[in-house]
């Protein structure tokens, strides 16, 4: 099922394995629409599937990622690449090493920079450098965060040092052995880097992301609500499980 919500489109799925599938579809169209195609690229639980996919049709069709650049969304300061729990590490293990994509094609912000301020700078240039995110991928957080914009960050900011919510790291700590060992503070690309993404995908499945995303889509704009500043942008897709999608109004 497709619904449009304003310019958002909505394609509602039935569980994480259909959303996973349907992402990787737009996904591979666009690479083989354009082999250079620059790719945003998120961490967390939710995008792993589509990793999944990415990789199992590399291997079975030989789509090719050799042109590609990806830019990720953020990286935990504190952790360098190598660290178990890095998103570079990530990254690296959920996908990079599975597809012919070149290393320094790669880019993720570096948790261990002398100057973390001058790394976000370094990082926005990278992307212009780039042209720009062709295709953004997002998940949403619980408390509405796309990428580590907390709620409060304004929808100009661009690759920023942020402070992660107290309800990130509680949804952060089963990745870690103890909460105590989850970062505080990360870096990440502002929400008007992500606006400036010619197509962005939003991956939501679960219970729990049905208020944040019942907020994005039929609440108001506004900073309390990082994710609904996709509102705002001109080709947004959402893919969302019946259970993400269970607090939306019947059309």
């Amino acid at each position: 099922m497709s619904t449009a919500s304003q310019q958002i489109k909505i394609i509602s799925v039935q569980n994480y394995q259909e959303m996973s599938r349907t992402a990787a579809k737009i996904v591979i169209e666009a690479v083989k629409a354009k082999p250079t195609t620059v790719l945003g690229l998120a961490t967390g639980s939710t995008p792993i599937g589509l990793y999944e996919e990415l990789i199992l049709d590399h291997q079975n069709n030989q789509t090719s990622y050799e042109q590609i650049s990806t830019f990720n969304l953020d990286e935990y300061i504190g952790l360098d690449e190598n660290h178990p729990k890095s998103y570079a590490r990530f990254m690296r293990e959920k996908l990079f090493n599975q597809i012919n994509i070149k290393p320094e094609n790669t880019h993720i912000p570096s948790g261990i920079a002398t100057s973390p301020a001058e790394e976000c700078n370094h990082y926005e240039t990278l992307i212009n450098q780039a042209g720009g995110i062709d295709l953004q991928i997002l998940g949403i957080g619980t408390n509405g965060h796309i990428g580590f914009n907390e709620p409060g960050t304004p929808f100009t900011s661009r690759t920023h040092v942020t402070e992660l919510a107290k309800a990130t790291v509680q949804a952060n700590a089963r990745f870690f052995t103890s909460i105590t060992d989850v970062p505080t503070q990360s870096i990440t690309t502002g929400i008007e880097t992500i606006l400036s993404s010619k197509k962005i995908v939003l991956l939501a499945n679960g219970k729990d992301k049905a208020p944040a995303l019942q907020a994005l889509i039929e609440g108001s704009i506004t900073e309390d609500m990082p994710a609904s500043a996709l509102r705002g942008h001109q080709d947004v897709t959402i893919i969302a499980d019946i259970e993400a999608l269970q607090l939306l109004k019947k059309n």
